[in-house]
């Protein structure tokens, strides 16, 4: 796979185009989600910059693995192979370093976000709830959560694209494009997300999903992504509605509280 200009004046070409750019953004959601909920924890002030930095080294990142397309793609080649394990599988599972990394991922992503789910459920969670001041703390550690996480969905997000299309440099305007409008976007999502818990805990419980999605794939067992994403799509239009129940019925609650002028 070599980088070739492609010919614009083709309409294949846009259509190519198009359509990687949507994929993208849709494969991006659950980063996208990830780095709103781990940049909640920064001061207002911090939390838009750590979100596009965090959106940027995605960018960077998988501009670097298409540049070396050649050598991701030999990352599919297998390596090792576990043997058949009788209940859960009567076959051998050839793994390639692809598959490995999917899983890695995948075990970070279930475990950070079990962990999150549990911090905000525990009562040392409260404080947390609290305005956060725009002293500065160290984003480092945050940054580096980031990044591991960024080079997961790099890697799936590449290796969709390579299914795709044969062209690099549509690959690489696909991207750019794509985290130009995640970082559009990652602003308002972020502040839904981390003003209403319940949709914190609903993002929490879809990264968790996410992680076994991935561990299935590195262990070569297919799960539609349609379904997840079409399950994510009906859970957040019910928590949408409910919601805007409560909100409902809160202002009906004042409005039967406040004082009323017998005169």
């Amino acid at each position: 796979m070599e980088f070739l200009i492609p010919d614009f004046a083709d309409p294949a070409v846009w259509i190519s185009l198009v359509t990687l750019c949507f994929l993208e953004i849709i494969l991006g959601i659950d980063n996208i989600i990830f780095i709103s909920i781990v940049a909640g924890k920064l001061p207002l002030a911090q939390q838009r910059k750590v979100r596009n930095m965090g959106l940027l080294l995605a960018m960077v990142f998988r501009i670097l693995l298409l540049l070396g397309i050649n050598w991701i793609i030999s990352l599919k080649d297998p390596v090792v192979t576990l043997p058949a394990l009788g209940a859960l599988s009567d076959k051998a599972i050839p793994l390639s370093y692809k598959d490995m990394i999917l899983i890695a991922g995948g075990l970070f992503l279930i475990i950070k976000s079990t962990l999150e789910i549990h911090h905000k459920l525990s009562k040392d969670a409260a404080p947390e709830q609290k305005p956060k001041t725009d002293h500065k703390v160290n984003i480092g550690p945050v940054l580096l959560q980031i990044i591991l996480i960024d080079a997961v969905f790099s890697f799936d997000s590449i290796l969709t694209a390579v299914g795709l299309v044969e062209s690099v440099a549509i690959m690489i305007i696909a991207v750019i494009v794509s985290i130009a409008v995640m970082m559009l976007f990652a602003g308002p999502v972020s502040r839904i997300v981390n003003k209403h818990p319940t949709l914190q805990m609903l993002a929490l419980s879809f990264l968790v999903v996410i992680g076994v999605v991935l561990i299935a794939g590195g262990f070569h067992q297919e799960v539609s992504k349609g379904i997840i994403y079409t399950s994510l799509a009906f859970s957040l239009t019910v928590e949408m509605l409910n919601i805007r129940l409560r909100k409902k019925e809160q202002n009906i609650e004042l409005n039967d509280s406040a004082p009323v002028d017998d005169k």
